[in-house]
């Protein structure tokens, strides 16, 4: 514990940060602070203040505070970073996702730094606690197939297995493109890693039909069956014929309206 820390903290810092400790805190607003201090109490805000330059609060936005208990100072440990989104989503409507869950579910060795977090009103980057965020504004109805996991008692909404599956064709750049993309769903399907069947519920459900064919056209070469892809051959059954790139030169599929090129 940083002793120079502890006798810079004034009577009134020591008081809260005890009881903040003691309460076990992560994340502390702005009204839970005024409910530790004495009725009619005046300096709030410079105390607030006192404690951010001492890296005991971090703010995250207007009234909300990451709470960083003295023996976590020095070495600057943090909360999960999974529990920051809530903050900014009381109704529960966003989810994270994107990169941040293909290193959740072991898809790519390669780590990513960036927070992904899916939702239909923001759109913006963000350092908080000095972790990168990335905000993504989408269609409400991208918003399915979600999951809540338990962080030391505090719940985050993340995409499940599937649903992350899903967004991986749609988002495959970080893996390094549409092939990559197709090796880890193969493997997934065929190592029995996810629910195939549920993966297919997930794909009809995307709201971008290019998406949809190119998880068909990857589930069929995985050999899933023609009935497990009997919803997602129909959703595509009426579309117009797409390329998968800028050539339209290749062979046409017509189970699921694409011209397929070698590559």
């Amino acid at each position: 514990m940083d002793k120079n820390t502890i006798s810079s903290l004034s009577q009134k810092e020591a008081e809260i940060v005890a009881r903040m400790s003691y309460e076990q805190k992560d994340i502390v607003t702005a009204k839970e602070l005024d409910t530790y201090l004495p009725a009619g109490f005046r300096y709030r805000r410079k105390l607030v203040y006192g404690l951010k330059k001492k890296k005991i609060l971090i703010s995250i936005k207007n009234g909300f505070y990451i709470f960083v208990p003295l023996d976590a100072v020095p070495t600057g440990r943090r909360i999960s970073e999974l529990l920051i989104p809530a903050v900014f989503f009381p109704q529960n409507d966003y989810y994270i996702g994107y990169s941040t869950m293909f290193n959740y579910y072991n898809f790519t060795d390669q780590q990513f730094q960036t927070v992904y977090v899916l939702n239909p009103r923001i759109s913006r980057e963000r350092t908080i606690a000095g972790i990168s965020f990335k905000f993504i504004k989408i269609p409400a109805q991208r918003i399915y197939g979600l999951e809540k996991i338990n962080i030391k008692g505090k719940i985050a909404i993340v995409s499940s297995k599937e649903r992350t599956l899903v967004d991986l064709i749609y988002y495959n750049k970080p893996v390094g493109g549409i092939n990559a993309a197709a090796d880890i769903m193969t493997r997934f399907v065929k190592e029995k890693k996810c629910d195939t069947k549920k993966l297919v519920e997930y794909a009809v459900k995307f709201p971008i039909i290019k998406t949809r064919k190119l998880i068909g056209l990857i589930l069929e070469n995985t050999g899933v069956s023609d009935s497990l892809l009997k919803p997602l051959e129909r959703s595509v059954k009426k579309t117009s014929l797409i390329s998968f790139t800028n050539n339209r030169r290749g062979s046409i599929n017509e189970k699921w309206r694409a011209i397929v090129s070698a590559s």
